[in-house]
C-alpha cells in the first residue's frame, strides 16, 4: 500500500474512528509512510488515545478491515519506549 492511499483511508474514516474510540490523533509511520512498503509489509499506525486494551484490539481489527492488510497499532504516550517514540516523531504522518 502506498502512503497516499493509507492516508486517504484514515482521512475518510477519521471522524468515525474518533467518535468510536476517542482517538486524539491518528497517523502512519514506517515503510508505508516512506513509500517503501512491499506486498509483505504491514501498516504501522500510531494513535493517541486513552489506554484501553479492549478498544485497542477493536480498533486494530477495524483498521485491518479498512486497509485490507495487517496493522501494527502503537499507542503514543509519554512513557513509551524512547527509541520508538523518536522514530514516530521523525516519521509519522498524521491526518
Amino acid at each position: 500500500m502506498q502512503k497516499d492511499e493509507a492516508l486517504n483511508i484514515l482521512r475518510d474514516h477519521k471522524q468515525e474512528l474518533v467518535r468510536r474510540y476517542s482517538i486524539k490523533k491518528v497517523g502512519i509511520f514506517g515503510s508505508v509512510a516512506k513509500n517503501a512498503a512491499d506486498s509483505e509489509s504491514d501498516i504501522d499506525v500510531v494513535v493517541e488515545m486513552e489506554p484501553d486494551l479492549f478498544l485497542a484490539v477493536q480498533l486494530k481489527e477495524e483498521l485491518e478491515e479498512l486497509f485490507g492488510n495487517k496493522v501494527d497499532l502503537i499507542r503514543y504516550w509519554k512513557r513509551m519506549n524512547h527509541y520508538l517514540r523518536q522514530r514516530i516523531d521523525k516519521e509519522a504522518l498524521y491526518v
